[in-house]
């Protein structure tokens, strides 16, 4: 073969070309997947049809027309839902945390001082309340309850 030079390059000698007929085109047989879904004919009494919008291959609403009107309906999202219940019960444990902490005996006397030769200087401390014998039962301890009848 030899080749002719032209402005474009060389090009080689062959037989001409031949013309391609265009193939025809195929269409496919299922729905290209896209953010809008196939529209869903819904029974009842009002016509009603319901379209699903999906993203990155989830469900995140759906049009609904009825009657001539179309409205959106948004559906929750879960993953916001998790965050969202993960932040309350973040915010559920700092507090019972909180209220722990707040919630400590203060020592039952004041400071201690040492005085001169060794004595200890409890002064302007108020005197500890005698505490029972027996505990209290859980449920007086939570609401606080005060004894009708002193017990001595």
């Amino acid at each position: 073969m030899t080749a002719i030079f032209n402005p474009t390059g060389p090009a080689t000698l062959g037989p001409p070309p031949v013309p391609r007929t265009p193939e025809p085109a195929v269409t496919p047989t299922t729905p290209l997947a896209g953010p809008v879904g196939p529209v869903l004919a819904l029974p009842g009494s009002p016509a009603a049809a319901l379209v699903p919008v999906t993203r990155d291959g989830r469900a995140v609403g759906a049009f609904v027309s009825v009657d001539g009107q179309v409205r959106y309906r948004a559906l929750p999202d879960p993953d916001r839902a998790l965050a969202a219940a993960a932040g309350a019960a973040v915010v559920a444990v700092l507090t019972a945390g909180v209220a722990v902490v707040a919630r400590r005996r203060p020592p039952a006397i004041g400071t201690v001082t040492m005085g001169p030769g060794g004595w200890v200087s409890l002064r302007g401390a108020r005197v500890p309340a005698l505490r029972p014998a027996t505990p209290r039962p859980w449920w007086a301890r939570l609401l606080r309850a005060q004894r009708l009848v002193v017990r001595r």
